[in-house]
């Protein structure tokens, strides 16, 4: 049977989007941030970096309890100095019954087994004595084995236990360092998590300020093709010269490589958001928080990074680089405490208990002997040839460079946060005017389309027109851009590094040419660095692109 061709029509209409392209993925700010957070390799490493403290600390904190310790071995001897012991029995005269057989087994034979049983007479009584003395005379009756001296098996289980009761401060000293370095380590996750959303923020509004950029140069092309296709009619017609038609035609063939610019541009900027948030390359994205949302930025509704009260906190106390190092001064001076408590005796107590067996094979637990003694000792230096007080040495340097950083840190994030509030400032001033400013060139516009149309303009003032409104259109992008960017990083400041608002303004501005050549709200091109902070910023940078003119 033969359909019929709209029914065929449908049918491919149909299926087309089902085998086709893939479906793009929507991606809002908000979801953006939750999977950076689950993904972000910085993120994992101040949480192993946390984990680490937390061991640290239990580490401290076990010194201040008994250390308590249980062994078990086994030995087995195989040549000792205690043979020197095994003496041959006396021999028994031959007027007396013969001993029986001796064992070979052991080393010793012990002068009991020489005296005479229960119930003898006294003349077997008086030999027995006699046999037992000329024994011990000769030593060969001392059962060394017994005691543990040459045994062939030894078995022994022992506990042992000590506490330390005084240490000058030692332990303390000890267990405040570990606290602060705890602390230091939740500061610095917090600070990774507020750089990668502000790293993910700045990511996501350079791909949305791309496809726009990519969506102004296609209406400038689109613009330059009809400009070109009224030139071409009027040069038919007669109303037009040559050279009018030249200049339409090389006006639209350059902003082909604009517009090739752009897309490139777009490109590397969702390839930049891609890898952040460790998606597939291939897979297309489609950005659905818009850019030039002028009411609020949507980092309020997002978990771990929401705003601390009405208004941001900017003081240079509350800064997450200050307090790192408020921590650091305190784990050196627990560093000099420790450093000077060297001098000071140790004193603790220790204890340990065991329980010895002796025999060819496995004695039973009856058998075992006991061992149970308890130390009390004290420990200190007499002579350790300068080494403590080089030690003290070191610790005051590291106290005073501690100090020193902290105040350096504070002044330099005082200057921070007045450059992210002026920043903010910035951005909000240039917003507010772009958006007049888009309006008025969009209308002028429109009235150069419509004199040229009616021939009592030149191609000159409709080019002229057209690129004001690219580069008022630019301008408008590129502030929504830098005004999203800066709240973020206001609401974030208080967790920032310092050194991470040189990158503010930083887009895809840099537009040159036109009539209003340059990207609005030139922001200084570096930020405030911080003395060894350790925290790698990769900031993305789009290509800059020149305007025809």
């Amino acid at each position: 049977m033969t359909l019929p061709s709209w029914f065929r029509t449908l049918l491919l209409a149909a299926l087309i989007p089902a085998t086709g392209v893939a479906q793009a993925r929507t991606l809002s700010l908000e979801e953006a941030l939750r999977m950076a957070e689950a993904q972000s390799e910085a993120v994992r490493i101040a949480q192993a970096g946390v984990r680490r403290a937390d061991g640290q600390v239990l580490q401290a904190r076990s010194q201040y309890l008994p250390q308590v310790n249980g062994t078990a071995g086994y030995t087995r001897t195989l040549a000792t100095q205690f043979s020197a012991f095994n003496v041959a029995p006396p021999p028994v005269p031959a007027t007396e019954p013969p001993a029986p057989p001796r064992d070979t087994t052991t080393y010793y034979q012990p002068c009991l087994r020489y005296l005479a049983p229960s119930g003898a007479s006294d003349a077997d009584r008086v030999r027995g004595l006699e046999r037992f003395s000329r024994c011990t005379q000769s030593g060969g009756g001392l059962d060394f084995s017994r005691v543990g001296f040459g045994a062939r098996n030894q078995y022994q289980f022992a506990v042992n236990g000590a506490l330390t009761l005084y240490s000058g401060g030692r332990v303390q000293a000890q267990h405040r360092a570990a606290q602060a370095g705890r602390r230091s380590a939740d500061i610095e996750l917090s600070s990774q998590r507020a750089l990668m959303a502000l790293q993910v923020t700045e990511a996501y509004y350079d791909a949305a300020l791309a496809d726009r950029l990519v969506a102004i140069a296609e209406s400038s092309l689109a613009q330059t093709e009809g400009t070109l296709r009224q030139t071409t009619l009027a040069r038919q017609v007669g109303n037009q010269s040559e050279f009018e038609l030249l200049r339409a035609r090389v006006t639209r063939d350059n902003q082909r490589p604009v517009l090739i610019q752009r897309q490139t541009d777009r490109d590397l900027a969702y390839l930049r958001l891609q890898q952040l948030l460790n998606l597939p390359y291939g897979e297309p994205i489609r950005l659905t928080t818009p850019i030039d949302d002028a009411a609020t930025a949507p980092v309020a509704q997002v978990a771990n990074v929401a705003l601390r009260g009405s208004t941001p906190d900017t003081s240079a106390s509350a800064r997450a680089s200050v307090r790192q190092l408020d921590e650091n001064v305190r784990a050196s001076e627990a560093q000099l405490s420790i450093a000077k408590s060297e001098w000071i005796p140790t004193i603790a107590l220790s204890s340990a208990y065991s329980r010895v067996g002796f025999g060819t094979g496995i004695p039973s637990w009856g058998s075992f002997l006991n061992n149970w003694t308890v130390t009390l000792g004290a420990s200190f230096p007499l002579f350790v040839g300068g080494r403590i007080r080089g030690e003290q040495m070191i610790a005051q340097a590291g106290v005073d460079e501690a100090r020193a950083r902290l105040e350096q840190t504070r002044e330099l994030a005082a200057l921070d946060a007045r450059q992210s509030v002026f920043q903010l400032q910035q951005a909000e001033a240039a917003f507010g005017a772009s958006q007049g400013t888009s309006e008025q060139a969009a209308r002028a516009y429109s009235i150069a389309e419509v004199r040229f149309r009616e021939g009592i303009s030149t191609q000159l003032e409709l080019s002229e027109s057209r690129l004001l409104l690219e580069q008022a259109a630019v301008n408008r992008a590129q502030a929504a851009r830098n005004l999203q960017v800066a709240r973020m990083r206001l609401a974030l400041l208080r967790d920032l590094p310092l050194g991470s608002s040189g990158g503010a303004f930083g887009g895809a501005g840099g537009f040159g040419g036109g009539a209003g050549a340059g990207a609005p709200g030139g922001a200084p091109s570096g930020g405030v660095q911080a003395p060894q902070q350790g925290t790698t910023r990769a900031t993305p940078t789009a290509a800059t692109t020149q305007i025809p003119q």
